[in-house]
């Protein structure tokens, strides 16, 4: 089960893994937390937009996200609902209906009947710490760690994770390739160092190759939110170096599965 904040956050961070499982014969399950609200229309139309229509978005990543999930065979998709918070340094977060602001108990109480439903030995979600710091991001983490706290049914708990080299090695490829790309921009110091840190922490690497294009092409599905793709640009043998893993952090382990580790089922029989 990979529980995900908006629409394409399953492509983007676990696309690999959910195409390597279901191909494997493991019952896949994608949770959204939110509809995702506040994402551009097509032509980059920003929330705060006259023309930005929310119930639109809704729709156009609502049918984004089924096709996505179809593509990477995910088994069953469960949308909670929740109302997109927007960026932790929007005013759309003081939203009374955010997913940021519901009851914590309630969202983990939703959550809950999910796991009990489909009784996942292996649960995905984000750090709660990583820089990136999306309100949606950290709540859908929380309420994943509640959950499996207070159920005890995943036998693995994960953080997904990125290391730091791959963002310079996609720059270099589409420079490679030709594409004009804006100054690079100047290091935030803090966001670095915090970058490293969680990277440290990585013990899981599970190499799904064989699923980059499939993983792209559900990404490719979330078109109002991803203009000018230009990962297009880059060739196959690209695009599987730098797509090519897909890297956890285990937080929750009922197994005794040996670390580091290449499977996130290692030790589940």
């Amino acid at each position: 089960m990979a529980v995900h904040a908006h629409p394409d956050d399953e492509a983007s961070s676990t696309g690999g893994v959910l195409a390597k499982y279901a191909d494997e014969g493991h019952t896949t399950i994608v949770v959204t937390c939110t509809n995702g609200e506040l994402g551009d229309l097509p032509g980059g139309i920003k929330p705060d937009h006259d023309e930005h229509d929310e119930e639109l978005v809704v729709k156009l990543r609502t049918a984004e996200l089924e096709k996505a999930c179809e593509i990477l065979n995910v088994t069953h998709l469960e949308r909670l609902g929740y109302r997109d918070s927007g960026m932790s340094d929007w005013d759309h977060k003081g939203h009374p209906d955010a997913f940021c602001n519901v009851g914590f108990d309630v969202a983990v109480a939703r959550l809950i009947e999910l796991f009990e439903k489909y009784r996942p030995d292996v649960v995905v979600s984000y750090n709660p710490d990583s820089p990136y710091d999306h309100p949606d991001h950290v709540q859908a983490s929380k309420i994943t760690i509640e959950a499996t706290k207070r159920t005890q049914i995943p036998s693995k708990q994960y953080y997904t994770a990125m290391r730091s080299n791959r963002f310079a090695r996609i720059r270099e490829l589409l420079e490679e390739a030709g594409v004009e790309l804006p100054p690079r921009p100047a290091p935030n110091p803090d966001w670095v160092k915090r970058s490293q840190e969680l990277e440290k922490l990585i013990t899981s690497t599970v190499d799904v190759s064989p699923y980059v294009l499939r993983k792209l092409d559900a990404l490719r599905t979330h078109e109002s939110q991803i203009q000018n793709f230009m990962w297009n640009r880059i060739p196959e043998h690209g695009l599987v170096e730098v797509f090519g893993q897909e890297s956890f952090v285990r937080m929750h382990d009922t197994t005794g599965a040996a670390l580091p580790e290449t499977d996130l089922f290692a030790g589940l029989g």
